[in-house]
């Protein structure tokens, strides 16, 4: 853990406590959070419960978790004993997680000048700092005695750093909120539940990455939301559900999804940042809890393995007024299935489609999923009520509801970063005032312009992005690129199993 970085002339006191000081030997020493402005108001009295609630339970260790860029949390184990200092004054991290794709390589020259981020404060695997959100702390109900912190990061003179994913997605809801609005998202996640059959622990399955564990089905599946299936699932959805909603998480449903082995969790509705952090806790405790029990738990799109369906992700969305709280998308005549807002908002999605596709797609495999006639999109479209589209809208005259539902991601995306170019793309049109085309009974028969077929296509159509450079920054957009082109140079090495029975016997 990192030491408070040096007090400014006149921060040492030997006198009574300043308020939120820390002590040092017999002098006070105004904390890293205090001294440059990091925390709100809430912020400030959840600290303060946070030590309260971590005396009166007796927990032992708190973790203190970011999520990088891909969407992994990442962190430290503090003892109790240390949680006061370490949410003031910050927890040190190498910043080489930062440069890591996702075998877990570091991908950026870090140890020549600006350490391949062209910023002094990151070369040579030097230290930032992640400080607590209080207001998210949560205790784990199934990591006894245990807390757990989201964190923000920041260099030692106080400024954000520009990779920190969480804060892309603050900046970009400060523009909403700063509009007049609060974003609100609902989740449909899904994903595959397996018997974990052999971890693949031994000394020669390690490597970057990983042999994959060795799993076994739980069901068939192709019972798609039938009684039997769930009733075959119920012992492992209890196990996830209780921990779950324990961790107060706001689990809505639990349903059968086609695919064997697959399942769907949704939650409900959530403002501003919740829905994001929501998803973030929740697809780490799933896989913990999983693992403890003896299965197996992946957000991976489509899983190699034989007769298994691609999952996705759909995101519910729209805006609420912040001054009359009612929903700004809700249309207000005969007819339409959103209101003026929520048809510029919708025509921003589906002209930043493609580049969009980089954050809510941002796997290799994801591009597996987008097939004609299965119920997953192949094209920038929108249809009222129509699951073979990209943007399923679902709204009415004076119907609180009244939403959009982006079928384009998958489970495995950094949420900050997906629904941030969610958020980014709707403003845009908002600014322009664009009006979507009319909607499309037939998907995939309509013209309109394709999704990108691989991640190759879609980060093409992110460098080109003037919405997203403008939005997330130049320097995070050329990082984001930089790490999913070398994960993409490192698929083009490997052999496939296809080319192997191709042209092995052939030629």
């Amino acid at each position: 853990m990192r030491a408070n970085a040096r007090p400014r002339r006149g921060g040492l006191r030997q006198s009574s406590r300043p308020n939120n000081a820390l002590r040092f030997g017999g002098f006070f020493v105004e904390s890293f959070v205090d001294r440059h402005g990091l925390w709100t108001a809430e912020q400030q009295k959840a600290a303060k419960a946070v030590e309260k609630e971590v005396a009166e339970r007796g927990l032992s260790v708190i973790r203190f978790s970011f999520a990088d860029q891909h969407g992994i949390l990442r962190g430290k184990t503090v003892v109790a004993e240390e949680l006061a200092g370490a949410m003031r004054s910050g927890v040190g991290f190498t910043t080489t997680l930062l440069a890591k794709d996702t075998s877990h390589r570091t991908v950026f020259p870090v140890f020549t000048k600006g350490g391949g981020f062209g910023l002094e404060e990151m070369q040579g695997a030097a230290d930032v700092l992640m400080v607590a959100d209080p207001t998210t702390f949560k205790v784990l109900p199934w990591a006894p005695q245990t807390g757990w912190l989201l964190c923000d990061l920041y260099f030692a003179d106080g400024r954000p750093v520009p990779f920190s994913t969480r804060q892309l997605y603050r900046d970009a809801l400060k523009q909403v909120n700063d509009a007049g609005y609060d974003y609100v998202a609902g989740l449909e996640v899904e994903f595959h539940v397996f018997k974990l059959e052999d971890p693949k622990l031994k000394p020669e399955d390690a490597g970057q990455p990983g042999t994959p564990p060795e799993v076994s089905l739980l069901t068939q599946g192709y019972n798609y939301l039938t009684e039997l299936r769930y009733d075959q699932y119920d012992a492992v959805y209890e196990i996830l559900r209780k921990d779950i909603q324990a961790l107060g998480l706001p689990l809505r449903s639990m349903e059968v999804e086609f695919g064997p082995s697959q399942a769907e969790f949704t939650f409900r509705p959530g403002t501003n940042m919740d829905s994001a952090d929501t998803m973030i806790l929740f697809r780490s405790a799933a896989k913990q809890i999983a693992r403890r029990h003896g299965y197996h738990v992946t957000f991976m799109c489509r899983p190699k393995l034989p007769n298994i369906f691609s999952s996705g992700w759909h995101l519910h969305q729209s805006l609420n007024d912040r001054k009359t709280g009612k929903n700004a998308f809700m249309p207000t005549e005969d007819g339409q299935p959103l209101s003026i807002l929520g048809r510029h908002f919708l025509a921003g999605l589906l002209e930043h489609a493609p580049a969009s596709a980089a954050f809510a797609a941002p796997t290799i495999n994801a591009y597996r999923r987008y097939r004609p006639y299965s119920l997953a999109p192949d094209r920038a479209i929108w249809g009222r009520d129509n699951r073979g589209v990209m943007c399923r809208v679902l709204g009415a005259k004076d119907d609180p509801s009244s939403r959009i539902e982006n079928r384009l991601g998958e489970p495995a995306a950094n949420p900050y970063l997906y629904m941030g170019s969610q958020l980014l793309a709707g403003l845009d049109g908002m600014a322009k005032g664009k009006e979507p085309p009319p909607s499309a009974d037939t998907p995939y028969e309509t013209p309109a312009p394709a999704l990108p077929r691989s991640l190759e296509g879609a980060l093409a159509a992110l460098k080109d992005s003037a919405c997203y450079r403008a939005g997330f920054g130049d320097r995070f957009v050329d990082y984001f690129l930089h790490i999913k082109q070398a994960e993409i140079a490192r698929f083009q090495l490997e052999v496939s199993e296809w080319e192997h029975r191709e042209y092995f016997e052939l030629f």
